[in-house]
């Protein structure tokens, strides 16, 4: 092939090659044998075992084009070397926003300060609580929303309340691009991105844990110790937490071994079961149209109410799951929760139901809530199925009003009582003795007739 001044490159076809990663051209590019383009480093080259191939600067142009960014930060590993990662490779200016969605006072103290230090411009932080709580919390406690038998959706429902903030702070500091920490093997760059695409499809994404070099979390604390940047995590014990008013999540470490019991150490919110009190302790849930309103006939702000119940049902060794799911990218995953106000609150509304449903009520809604809590674990919480199905179990629980008695005891939850002014019980019907309602010879009438399929089944097998 002989060599001429210049190379037209089929952006369809060609490849090139930057730290053993690869990108394609997203258009067509003229380069000039023997020359450099801003584009590239190295200069042009016709020889295909030449090493020095012309290299990209950047795996996609959209790097160049990010004026300002706003980045979920929680100040933990991850998101404490992106800021820095963020400045090196794009070249643009950070704004970290923390939701204050109930992960403790800890978690938020010191922030500003380590995102400066990082190399952020401001840090911005929203009390979301309340908002986290009512609006997206409540909505699936009453839907009976929960994942694969045990997830009771924790992390699933703060993505999408925090990811609808980011877009409000991107707008409000005038940030043409959004970023968050999550790596490219979970569920959160999902809930993350979904949420970003259905409130402001304009928004552009930065992912670094998709774009970088570093492998895992060993890599991104080396990373860290290299640049001087404060972490809390060491290579000997390296857990992934997540923690909100709602639950708090463990993955890593020995637990990426389903074989192995987690360490009793691990567990923050809660007592092991075993050292809980002797004696039960009982708690009067008030619940209307479907939440919880009330503990012990004293009505609290739906976050207040959440946080009380964590303590107590903590304190007993309430909420403790340990589960192996499937995640949406397509693996499997283990992961321990620690979820006690929250299963206590679950338990109390499925048992008023009980009253206030009737059977076939129960049964469309217990389809739906499976379908509406997949929805809620793919991060589709703006999809319209999800806002339809809300309309629907907002209807069907309307009459879901009254009070549930509940006993705590080493870990374990169980009804004592329950009554509500919409119950559909009756004890004069349901008594085993006779009543005007009821006529017990009924029912021999109604078992002729429900039971004709399987009569008539029965014939044609025999003859008859």
């Amino acid at each position: 092939m002989p060599l001429t001044n210049s190379l037209h490159l089929p952006y369809n076809g060609l490849a090139f090659h930057q730290d053993k990663r690869v990108c394609r051209l997203k258009k067509p590019l003229l380069l000039q044998v023997g020359k450099r383009s801003s584009l590239f480093s190295g200069t042009v080259c016709m020889s295909q075992s030449s090493t020095q191939i012309a290299t990209p600067k950047a795996v996609a142009n959209d790097k160049e084009k990010v004026n300002k960014v706003v980045l979920a930060y929680s100040g933990g590993l991850d998101t404490s070397v992106i800021v820095r990662w963020i400045r090196e490779n794009y070249g643009c200016e950070v704004v970290c926003f923390t939701a204050d969605v109930g992960q403790g006072e800890m978690e938020l103290e010191g922030l500003e300060k380590k995102a400066k230090g990082s190399g952020a411009s401001q840090l911005v932080v929203k009390d979301l609580k309340e908002e986290f709580v009512k609006d997206f919390i409540f909505p699936c406690l009453r839907a009976g929303a929960i994942y694969e038998r045990k997830y009771l959706l924790g992390t699933s429902m703060a993505r999408p309340v925090i990811a609808k903030a980011m877009v409000d702070v991107a707008r409000e500091v005038g940030a043409d691009a959004v970023a968050h920490g999550c790596t490219g093997k979970g569920n959160d760059q999902v809930r993350f991105e979904l949420t970003f695409f259905a409130l402001n499809p304009e928004l552009k994404v930065v992912a670094p844990w998709r774009e970088w070099d570093i492998t895992g979390r060993e890599d991104a604390i080396e990373y860290a110790k290299k640049y001087d940047i404060p972490v809390s995590v060491t290579k000997k014990s390296i857990y992934s937490r997540d923690r909100n008013l709602w639950h708090l999540s463990h993955e890593g470490d020995i637990l990426e071994d389903p074989g192995n019991e987690p360490e009793e150490g691990m567990y923050m919110m809660s007592v092991n079961p075993v050292d809980a009190p002797n004696q039960p302790e009982y708690l009067d849930i008030g619940i209307v149209k479907g939440v919880p309103v009330s503990i012990n006939g004293k009505e609290l702000s739906p976050a207040s109410l959440l946080a009380l119940l964590n303590t107590i049902g903590g304190k007993h060794g309430i909420g403790r799951i340990d589960m192996v799911e499937n995640r949406l990218v397509g693996m499997k995953s283990r992961g321990v929760y620690e979820t006690p106000g929250g299963t206590i609150m679950w338990h109390a509304a499925r048992e008023l139901e009980s009253l206030t449903l009737d059977r076939e009520t129960i049964q469309v809604k217990d389809m739906f809530a499976l379908k509406y809590a997949e929805l809620v674990y793919a991060g589709r919480w703006f999809d319209p199925l999800r806002e339809s199905m809300d309309a629907f179990m907002d209807k069907i629980t309307e009459k879901t009003t009254g009070s549930v008695r509940l006993k705590l005891y080493k870990g374990s939850v169980t009804v004592a009582s329950r009554t509500s002014p919409y119950s559909l019980y009756r004890e004069d019907i349901s008594s085993f003795e006779n009543g005007q309602i009821y006529n017990q010879g009924d029912a021999e009438g109604f078992i002729r007739l429900y039971g004709l399929p399987t009569r008539v089944r029965a014939m044609l097998e025999k003859g008859i």
